[in-house]
C-alpha cells in the first residue's frame, strides 16, 4: 500500500522525444507490481507537454484520464481526449499524449507485459 503525499514524483524531460517534461508518481512500489505488471503510475503533463510517440512490444498501455484535457495520438491518429476517456496502445502498436489545455493533463498509466 502506497499513501497519498508519500510517493515521490519524478520528473523526466522530453520523454520519447516529447516536448517538455512528464511528472511521474509509481502507485505501487517495484516488488507490488507483480510479473505481468511493468507499470502503474500516475503521469502528469503541464501545459504544452508532452510524451512522444513510443511503440511497445511484448506488452500494452492503458491510459485512463483524470484531468485536464490533450491530444492522444493512436497509431498516428490524433484523437482528443478528456476526463473519464480510457486509451489502449495493444501490443505492437504505437501512441503519445500531447496536453492542449490549460490545466494539467493527469492520468493514470498501465503497462502490462505479456
Amino acid at each position: 500500500m502506497t499513501k497519498a503525499g508519500e510517493r515521490e514524483v519524478v520528473t523526466v524531460e522530453r520523454v520519447n522525444g516529447g516536448a517538455g517534461f512528464i511528472m511521474k508518481e509509481a502507485l505501487l512500489l517495484p516488488e507490488e507490481l507483480g510479473e505481468h505488471c511493468k507499470m502503474f503510475s500516475r503521469v502528469t503533463l503541464k501545459p504544452g507537454c508532452e510524451l512522444g510517440h513510443h511503440e511497445h512490444h511484448g506488452e500494452t498501455e492503458t491510459y485512463y484520464i483524470l484531468s485536464g484535457t490533450g491530444m492522444y495520438e493512436d497509431d498516428g491518429r490524433a484523437v482528443p481526449v478528456e476526463a473519464g476517456d480510457v486509451t489502449f496502445c495493444k501490443d505492437g502498436c504505437g501512441h503519445g499524449i500531447k496536453n492542449t489545455g490549460k490545466e494539467d493533463l493527469s492520468f493514470v498509466a498501465l503497462i502490462l507485459k505479456k
